[in-house]
Parts: C-alpha cells; sequence; structure tokens
C-alpha cells in the first residue's frame, strides 16, 4: 500500500473534525440504504399476490427472498474491492443505478423464473451499496456522534421497510404488486445527488492502494477478523431477516389479516425498529458497542411471547413494536461497531463483504421459516429461529473486542 505524503499526526488532528460534506453523506448514505430496503420489501409485503399470479407457492415464493440475500456477498466484493481501490463514491453512484434498473424489470417479470433470476441480480445491487454507503458515512461522521449517526444510518433499512408498507397500503388495492416495483427506479436519481454534493472520502485518500496486489495482500492479512465480523454478522441477519421478512406472511396464515391491516402492523414495527436504531446507536456512543447490542438482544427474547403469541390485536401490535425496537437496537450499531474494527486500508470491502456473506449464511431463514410452517403455525416456526439467533448474536457480540471512538486515517 502507498500512502499520500501526509504524516500520521496531522491525520489525526483532521480526522477530528468532520469534513464540510459530512451532513451530505449521512444523507447520502441514509437514502441509499432507504431506497435499497424498500426495494427488497416489495418483495416481502406482495409474497402471496405474486405467487399467486405466477401460480407459486409461499414456499417458492421465500425462494426469491433467499436469492437475493444469497447474491449480496458477490455486490459486496465487486462493489468493495472497486471501494478500496478507486474510491467511494463512484462506486455508490454505479450501485445506486444498477439495483434501480433491475428493480423496475422486477416488476415488468412475466414469469417465476424470470422474476427469480432478476431478485439475483438485485442481491448483487443490495450487497454493494451498504457497504460502500456505511464506510462513506462513517469516515465522514464526527467520532462523537458515529454511535447516533451509525443507528440512523442503519435505520435507513427499517425506513426502506415502512415506505414499502405505506406504498402497499395506497397502491396495491387499486394497481397491484408492478407499479410498487417502478417506484424502485428512484434511486438512481439519489446518483446525482451524490455526485453534486458528496466529496470523496479523505480518509481513503490518505490510505488509498495504487494497485491491487497490496490491496490483496492487506485484505488476506484480515482473515481473522473477517471470520468473526462473519459469525457476527451471520447471527444478526438472523436475527433481522428472521422476524422481518415472513411476518406479513404469519399475519396472513395465523391471523387471516387484510392487506390493509398486515401493512399497518408492518408500519408500526418499522417505527419502532427506527425509533430503537437511533436509541441504541446513541448508547453506545456512552457505553460502548457490545454492550448496547447484547442488552438489545437480551431485550428482543424477553419480547418473543407478545410478538408471536399475543392473545389480542392490540398486544400483537405492540408486539410488533417491541421486538422491532429491540432487533434494529441491536443493529444499530453494527455501522459503527464493524466499520471501527476494520482496517483503514480495507474498510471499503471488509465491513461490507463480511456482513455480506453473514447474509449468505442467514439467507436460508426465511426459507426454513416457511418449511417448518407447513408442520407448525407460522408463530412456533418464528419463535424457534428468533430464540436461537438472539442467545447465538448475544453470546458472540460479548465475545469479540471494539474499538469505540477509533480515529480513522490516524494509523501509521
Amino acid at each position: 500500500m502507498i500512502r499520500n505524503s501526509s504524516s500520521a499526526a496531522r491525520a489525526a488532528n483532521s480526522t477530528t473534525e468532520a469534513p464540510s460534506d459530512h451532513r451530505a453523506a449521512v444523507v447520502a448514505g441514509f437514502l441509499g440504504w432507504t431506497l435499497d430496503a424498500f426495494d427488497f420489501f416489495i418483495v416481502v409485503v406482495t409474497l402471496t399476490a405474486i405467487g399467486k399470479e405466477f401460480h407459486v407457492s409461499d414456499r417458492e415464493m421465500a425462494k426469491t427472498l433467499t436469492v437475493t440475500l444469497a447474491f449480496r456477498p458477490v455486490g459486496a466484493f465487486i462493489f468493495g474491492v472497486l471501494a478500496d481501490r478507486y474510491g467511494r463514491r463512484i462506486p455508490l453512484m454505479i450501485n445506486l443505478v444498477f439495483y434501480s434498473v433491475i428493480e423496475v424489470a422486477s416488476g415488468l417479470a412475466t414469469s417465476y423464473t424470470m422474476f427469480f433470476w432478476l431478485r439475483a441480480l438485485f442481491g448483487i445491487g443490495m450487497g454493494g451499496e451498504w457497504g460502500v454507503g456505511a464506510t462513506l458515512v462513517m469516515e465522514k461522521a464526527p467520532v462523537k456522534l458515529r454511535g447516533v449517526l451509525s443507528g440512523l444510518l442503519q435505520e435507513g433499512y427499517a425506513t426502506g421497510n415502512l415506505l414499502a408498507s405505506v406504498a402497499y397500503f395506497l397502491i396495491f388495492p387499486h394497481w397491484g404488486w408492478r407499479p410498487l416495483f417502478f417506484i424502485g427506479g428512484l434511486p438512481a436519481l439519489l446518483a446525482i445527488f451524490v455526485r453534486m454534493r458528496v466529496k470523496e472520502s479523505e480518509v481513503w485518500q490518505r490510505t488509498r492502494h495504487h494497485d491491487f496486489r497490496s490491496l490483496g495482500r492487506a485484505i488476506v492479512s484480515q482473515w481473522r477478523l473477517f471470520l468473526y465480523l462473519t459469525l457476527l454478522m451471520a447471527c444478526m441477519n438472523g436475527v433481522s431477516h428472521g422476524t422481518q421478512d415472513l411476518y406479513p406472511t404469519f399475519l396472513q396464515r395465523d391471523w387471516n389479516m387484510s392487506p390493509q391491516v398486515r401493512s399497518a402492523i408492518n408500519a408500526v414495527g418499522a417505527i419502532g425498529a427506527i425509533i430503537g436504531g437511533v436509541a441504541f446507536g446513541m448508547l453506545s456512543d456512552r457505553v460502548g458497542r457490545r454492550k448496547s447490542i447484547v442488552l438489545a438482544l437480551v431485550l428482543a427474547v424477553l419480547m418473543i411471547p407478545l410478538w408471536a403469541f399475543a392473545p389480542t390485536k392490540a398486544l400483537l401490535v405492540l408486539g410488533a413494536f417491541m421486538m422491532q425496537f429491540m432487533v434494529q437496537g441491536a443493529w444499530g450499531v453494527i455501522p459503527a461497531h464493524i466499520t471501527e474494527l476494520a482496517p483503514d486500508s480495507v474498510r471499503g470491502f471488509l465491513p461490507g463483504f463480511a456482513y455480506q456473506c453473514g447474509v449468505l449464511i442467514a439467507s436460508a431463514v426465511p426459507f426454513v421459516q416457511a418449511d417448518l410452517a407447513v408442520h407448525m403455525s407460522y408463530a412456533r416456526a418464528m419463535t424457534v429461529s428468533a430464540l436461537t439467533v438472539f442467545l447465538l448474536a448475544a453470546v458472540i457480540a460479548a465475545l469479540g473486542r471494539e474499538k469505540h471512538g477509533v480515529i480513522f486515517g490516524a494509523t501509521p
């Protein structure tokens, strides 16, 4: 790796002050992940309707969620390498345009097979966005606000879920599922905002690689950290996808709820997620990353009875809110936590690729839940998987290390 002429001491001083465009970077990162999640959750909320049109079962439709998750590491690898070699901005802009085109094409699918492979391609775009966007935001964020901005950034995912529920509520009853995917073309416009308002990461400019050979050596040298982060992210993705992806289907199958009611409850859960993510992100700036993650996951275990087995609809709504408050509370800490753990030289690649490899491991969760639900209720199927991954994720987070408040770009 070849560095610019800036000294480590000067880098340390400069990185304690936030760049002038850090707010624009936060907006771009948040909206990018929001629209990415919106595009993913459109399938979640319309799963049974799409399956009905293509004449396939819930189990077969769940495979389209699985293939999206499974292809995310491909996108993280491609765009992560590009981000560490050529900078954060250009790969991010390419990614935004790519997944926008694929999302619109999904709305034009004429068969289940075509839809399936389009969702695989969308997984490449979805996998690439988080790593590049999160790295750009965290490298520009003020150190003292890194936790709360981490929570805000990550809850772009919950915001996308909320917007998908609102769009479903307003559009689906009148025009069906296809127009929802056409809305997914909006991220292409965000690329223009990034081009005009966001500057390249100063941390990358100081620590950049000038050839792929040095980048490859730096990546391989971090294999132990990569394995730990992958294991952590596998459990964390089991936590999120195990409580979200088939939840609307659970409301339909176990509670026989209408599309409007399902979308409303899903929206309540998303609101809880947004609040929880920011709250625990803020808490992590005070008490540390690991303690905040573990606390949120332990509290999520206590929410399972209310979330899955509530005796009344009112308590079910409360359970949806509280469960996602805790689940996304744990997740709100993740962008800050894993980007802090990653060395400067591979921060564009390592957190995002480990994240998406964790997604690959956890990608079978919706399919497994749908398969279990053939033999038991959706409530019991989701409870078994949720309890397992909550406890595993808490233990793995507790046993790891953290670099709370580390100064990016300051190591010699």
